[in-house]
């Protein structure tokens, strides 16, 4: 994506513009898609998905610095909590228990989380985001850490820093010297 298509995105966003949305969606329906899909595992739950975060897209725009994350990274997080939350509401309204596939990191064996057991999700928000970006998409998007390489367009050697980095930093706040992927590993 160039820079330049992400500035017009960004002021056109800004001006409340309806062709931002035409643009958001030509440049990057199928890949937000796609993180919506790795969430829910099924295509028209990711549709719905897709659709209220370009809701919330519009709505939000205003709150979007160019200085904080890249105009993806923004987006990317919008989608993945639309579709995280959508995954708990179904999930509430059939009393079954999220099941969520954790991708060979570090080749834990973890065969599924419910976040809320630790209030993982609450504790993520207290890191920082570039730590929190890496966790999320490899522990609750299921992505290995090339597919968080090439999806969040972050060197693999970085992911695998920020990965250790913000192991660590939960590690504080639970206030235990067990790593992260121990307490993981006592949930499945």
């Amino acid at each position: 994506m160039s820079t330049l298509i992400e500035r017009h995105i960004v002021s056109l966003l800004a001006e409340k513009d309806d062709k931002a949305i035409s643009l958001l969606y030509e440049n990057y329906g199928d890949t937000l898609f796609g993180v919506a899909f790795k969430v829910v595992k099924d295509e028209d739950l990711a549709q719905d998905v897709l659709q209220e975060s370009f809701i919330k897209i519009w709505k939000k725009a205003d709150s979007y610095d160019a200085s904080k994350a890249k105009l993806f990274t923004w987006l990317f997080r919008i989608v993945r909590n639309t579709a995280i939350d959508k995954l708990r509401s179904v999930n509430n309204k059939s009393d079954k228990e999220i099941q969520i596939d954790v991708s060979d990191v570090y080749n834990v064996g973890v065969k599924a989380i419910n976040p809320e057991h630790l209030d993982i999700q609450e504790n993520l928000d207290k890191i920082e985001d570039k730590y929190r970006v890496v966790l999320e998409a490899l522990f609750f998007e299921g992505m290995t850490q090339q597919e968080a390489s090439d999806e969040l367009d972050i060197p693999l050697g970085t992911i695998k820093s920020r990965l250790k980095i913000g192991l660590r930093e939960l590690g504080k706040i639970y206030g235990t010297t067990m790593s992260l992927l121990f307490l993981l590993n006592l949930l499945s």
